[in-house]
């Protein structure tokens, strides 16, 4: 065997490596959720600036997001085989908790969230 013969397929496995690796890594990138929805006062109007809680509870991690000024808000990148909790927050009122199961298939959720309880 030449040498360049040997360098061509070395290459050759060096291209077909990298293939894989990329085909691999936006494959799951694919499989990850996202959930987002508004966050409403109990008069239905958005609640801009309250805080959005996310935990992971397989893990309990906790993130947080700010809804914007039309009260929405956005988690992306989610573990698919996670179950998550969420809930929001402003001043003296909470909303009531809602679930993400892994269960459920979807890849784009929509929840949303009213403040209409009293923080304990």
């Amino acid at each position: 065997m030449n040498i360049q013969r040997v360098i061509g397929t070395i290459g050759l496995l060096l291209v077909l490596c990298a293939a894989v690796v990329s085909a691999q890594s936006s494959k799951n990138e694919t499989h990850l959720r996202t959930v987002s929805g508004q966050v409403t006062d109990k008069s239905e109007n958005p609640a801009s600036g309250s805080v959005v809680f996310l935990k992971n509870l397989r893990t309990n991690a906790v993130s947080s997001r700010f809804a914007d000024k039309d009260g929405n808000y956005k988690f992306s990148g989610l573990d698919p085989n996670a179950d998550y909790e969420l809930h929001a927050e402003l001043n003296e009122e909470r909303s009531a908790v809602k679930t993400m199961s892994s269960l459920d298939g979807r890849k784009e959720m929509t929840l949303n969230l009213k403040l209409d309880k009293k923080k304990n």
